[in-house]
């Protein structure tokens, strides 16, 4: 097939090396042509995806025209914050029909929705289908073994996106539940900063399974709330991409949160980062969703204090203790 990587960052490089391993032809569109030059020469994109050899025959472009033209599939991974506005770059270029995969971790600024209801929408798409599960992208583009979700609202839809992704390396599971593959994707960044906070902190592995355990029931409320089927949050895109997120040295969502949570302010840490931490702008879309439809989400809204507030670390988590006492069940 001829797929079309909206995206030069970190993931969508390393899965656009994962569907040229398959065979397609891969074309990867970034904003800035400079740098897609830079990368389709040297072969290798070193501000995103450090020590990656690109393979030959994996084209870099900045034109937007040569980057839809003919494509049989669009894979979607921009970063939340510029999602909206690259996709009015492309409206008109792509067939509503055309097979096509958000990949972004985040929620959108202007509607508190998901990023796939976003792309249909301004696309003009008839179904816009999310993958989402456990995935450094620097582990991915090596081939460590990995799984993931792929989610769409038609089953034989998501069996088509299966066979494209799906490879020795990379093991595709299908889903029929967008809702809850794109929600765990999103909110796991959220909660991974709080482990972040933890770890800069200097507490210890009690707490960080105290995050990761609750930061699950925010999901999972969250999820219910929208729509999601809560069996889902039990598997790849939620406890697993949880997981991943909030535990590995890999993790800009978790880094961002260790040093906020070791005193760095907020401006330090993002003026020094080349990539993207999603959960500092989705705890912000997060906490006004769960505000909106009446959830409770008390560890996002101490991780939306701390990045956004200038929250004291420390009082954050006294504040998260003192809560009232209730039954785990009572989630």
């Amino acid at each position: 097939m001829k797929i079309c990587v909206l995206g030069d960052g970190g993931w969508g490089t390393a899965l656009a090396i994962v569907l040229h391993r398959n065979g397609h032809s891969v074309r990867v569109w970034g904003p800035f042509p400079d740098y897609s030059r830079e990368v389709e020469t040297s072969r290798r994109n070193e501000k995103y995806l450090a020590g990656v050899d690109l393979p030959d025959g994996l084209r870099f472009t900045a034109d937007h025209e040569e980057a839809a033209r003919d494509a049989d599939g669009i894979v979607i991974a921009v970063p939340s914050k510029f999602y909206r506005n690259v996709m009015e770059q492309f409206r008109g270029r792509v067939p509503p029909d055309t097979m096509v995969v958000s990949v972004t971790k985040g929620l959108d600024a202007e509607t508190y929705g998901r990023m796939s209801d976003v792309a249909q929408e301004v696309l003009g798409l008839n179904s816009v289908c999310v993958l989402s599960g456990p995935s450094h992208a620097e582990e991915v583009a090596r081939g460590v073994p990995s799984a993931i979700a792929i989610a769409c609202p038609d089953h034989d839809d998501a069996v088509r996106f299966q066979s494209i992704f799906n490879s020795p390396a990379f093991r595709v599971y299908t889903s029929t539940d967008i809702v809850g593959v794109e929600l765990g994707g999103a909110m796991k960044n959220v909660i991974a900063v709080a482990a972040g906070i933890s770890d800069g902190i200097g507490f210890g592995d009690n707490t960080k399974a105290a995050l990761v355990t609750r930061g699950l029931a925010e999901i999972s409320r969250l999820g219910a709330a929208l729509g999601a089927q809560p069996t889902t949050f039990a598997g790849l895109s939620g406890i697993g991409d949880l997981i991943v997120t909030c535990m590995s040295r890999l993790s800009r969502n978790r880094g961002v949160g260790e040093q906020l949570g070791s005193g760095r302010s907020l401006e330090e840490i993002m003026g020094s980062m080349e990539q993207v931490a999603e959960g500092v702008w989705t705890c912000v879309t997060a906490k006004k969703l769960g505000q909106d439809r009446g959830v409770d989400l008390p560890i996002t809204a101490e991780v939306y204090a701390v990045v956004h507030e200038g929250k004291d670390p420390r009082r954050a988590v006294q504040d998260l203790l003192a809560r009232d006492p209730k039954p785990e069940r009572d989630t």
